[in-house]
């Protein structure tokens, strides 16, 4: 069983490289074999570092031929002046290709994660996917590297200079090699252990980063909840599983070294004592001896180098393997395959029998169907968790239905490009984001071809005009990370104006208005009324008093549609809506005369002084 696992994670590696190599290697072969022969050059100076000693010895200072020096002098810095330079050229070399890898690779990965489903990211801490990617592209470079130094570099260094250890004494470097099948077994046995934790070690890293991304994200809500020490004691303990892996990652990879020495030191005592006792006997010239102690220590660093391959490597595996579990997933919504882009003429929009549970199993709508009128403004209400937001993540197709269809047009939406279906819809969530850049940035994200002017009477039409020529460079002002430095009514309104500079025949405002304050809301409703003339809308809102005005009403309670009609027939229905606008109204009454009793108290109180 041990033999078949080792042979399973030997064919592991082996297919992980392979796929990289297929995947990158074509585009690389110049700079590949360039860097090759760089290495080819430092090997076989190395070894004629190592063979040259016996002519040192035996010819200029045994057998005194002075006449010999110059030409020794001449080659010696030749050979290391080449491994300089050959040095320099692999190294550049590596280093351009393999920032060129981790490039295409974080394109790639970015690239396929916005091809993924609403699903994978509900279920993937954001913070955490970025820090793993951002720690485990580099394996893939690591794993083309170290394959490249320990073929071309380290293997022929080490053939060469046993190869002039043999030339110089066949009997000596058996005595030499004796080192080879201890330290393999070493090897192999700390590969088994150094896997897992090295695995565990990435994913608790992931989970550190995430967890600082967020509380740095969180900010404001740790500072108003007292969370700090809360927070602190959790990163603390990340913290300490992650030292605790590191620690013990450096302990299984680290075991290596005093091993290898320890056998080195063996094996050169043992060439040495035997060496020794062969030329006090034989009275041989040194030469052959210290050319082979040379070569035997200049063999020792990349036989060191070529034990510790398999330590590194399997460290970039883990983390490549990380990376392809990525890179492997497939998008379990992808279009049909006679997808037809969507034309959209009018906009009307039709829900019929929408049904649609999520992954966890939780029903959440339950045969809705009713009719959003082109042109005309849809709203949708009812209590939380009543299906509401589901049913805005069904139309851009962000989930899938489980039966019943929704047509634009006529056109069944799971039949169209979901890239069409999108670009005809415009979206304004109840929490705003905004992306790092300026003002100007954000509203264009809308329709990246949309001009300058358009952007302007997109603002305009929101009414953020006024504030954002009251920031410092105006439209061009840097908003801060998620839009700190504006406040959540501006924030609204910014993604009002992106949302309607994207000019689509289909709106939907999901509390739209919801971080506003009433002259703020007041201003924007009157803005949003003039965008909705020509489109079909559908607006969700808590608030009634935004929706009383709506051509149509659909009434939803536990993902069923319970009343539907204009705003005075369901008032007449004395239904749910009808007992949902009474409890506000009566709540705003309420709030308006304790209001005035506190006004008119403090009146009292001071006299009458205004």
């Amino acid at each position: 069983m041990g033999e078949r696992q080792r042979k399973a994670e030997a064919g592991e590696i082996i297919a992980v490289i392979r796929r990289v190599l297929a995947e990158n290697g074509r585009d690389f072969i110049p700079q590949y074999l360039l860097a090759g022969l760089c290495m080819l050059a430092i090997a076989g100076t190395t070894a004629f570092s190592a063979w040259i000693m016996k002519y040192i010895i035996d010819d200029v200072f045994y057998r005194q031929q002075w006449e010999l020096v110059g030409v020794i002098c001449a080659a010696i810095i030749a050979a290391f002046a080449l491994r300089g330079f050959a040095t320099y050229g692999q190294a550049v070399l590596l280093a351009k290709v393999g920032n060129n890898i981790v490039a295409r690779y974080q394109r790639r990965i970015f690239d396929h994660l916005m091809r993924l489903d609403i699903a994978f990211f509900t279920t993937t801490r954001s913070g955490q996917l970025a820090a793993q990617v951002a720690q485990n592209v580099t394996g893939i470079r690591d794993l083309l590297n170290m394959t490249l130094a320990a073929v071309a570099r380290d293997l022929v260094s080490l053939v060469g200079l046993v190869g002039v250890m043999i030339l110089q004494d066949p009997v000596l470097s058996l005595s030499a090699l004796i080192i080879g099948p201890p330290l393999i077994y070493t090897v192999n046995y700390l590969m088994r252990r150094l896997r897992r934790v090295t695995r565990e070690a990435v994913e608790i890293n992931s989970r550190l980063l995430g967890a600082m991304q967020e509380a740095v994200q969180g900010i404001s809500i740790i500072k108003a909840f007292t969370m700090e020490e809360v927070l602190a004691c959790k990163i603390a303990h990340l913290i300490q599983n992650a030292e605790a892996r590191s620690n013990k990652i450096a302990r299984v990879s680290e075991r290596l070294n005093p091993i290898s020495e320890v056998l080195a030191g063996f094996a050169i005592a043992a060439v040495i004592a035997y060496a020794g006792w062969r030329a006090a006997t034989h009275a041989e010239p040194p030469g052959n001896v210290f050319a082979f102690i040379t070569a035997l220590l200049l063999a020792y660093d990349p036989a060191r180098r070529l034990a510790r391959v398999q330590v590194g490597l399997e460290r970039a595996l883990v983390n490549a393997r990380m990376i392809y579990e990525i890179l492997d997933l497939e998008p379990q919504q992808g279009d049909a395959q006679d997808a037809k882009p969507l034309e959209v003429a009018t906009g009307n929009v039709r829900f019929t029998d929408v049904r649609f549970s999520y992954a966890d199993g939780q029903s959440v709508l339950h045969g809705v169907s009713f009719e959003a009128k082109a042109g005309r403004t849809t709203a949708i209400v009812g209590p939380s968790g009543a299906g509401k937001s589901t049913l805005f993540a069904l139309v851009q197709r962000f989930y899938d239905v489980d039966a019943g269809k929704i047509t634009i047009d006529g056109q069944d939406i799971s039949k169209v490009t979901k890239r069409s279906l999108r670009s005809n819809i415009a979206y304004v969530s109840q929490h705003p984001y905004l992306f790092e850049g300026t003002i100007r940035d954000n509203i264009r994200y809308g329709r990246p071809d949309a001009t300058d002017d358009e952007v302007v009477e997109a603002a305009r039409l929101a009414n953020a005009e006024e504030f954002i020529l009251q920031q410092p460079q105006g439209y061009d002002t840097l908003v801060g990370e998620n839009g700190v430095t504006l406040s959540g009514g501006q924030r609204q309104r910014i993604s009002i104006a992106r949302a309607l500079v994207r000019n689509a025949p289909v709106l939907l405002l999901d509390e739209a208005t919801s971080a506003l304050d009433n002259e703020s809301e007041a201003k924007v409703q009157q803005a949003l009324e003039r965008a909705m003339a020509k489109r079909t809308t559908l607006v969700i809102a808590h608030r009634l008093s935004t929706v009383v005005n709506s051509d149509h009403i659909v009434v939803l309670e536990e993902g069923q549609l319970v009343e539907e009609g204009t705003h005075r027939s369901l008032i007449a229905l004395d239904g749910i809506y009808a007992r949902f606008y009474r409890m506000q109204t009566e709540r705003a009454e309420n709030l308006l005369e304790g209001a005035v009793e506190i006004e008119d108290t403090a009146i009292e109180e001071t006299g009458g002084r205004g």
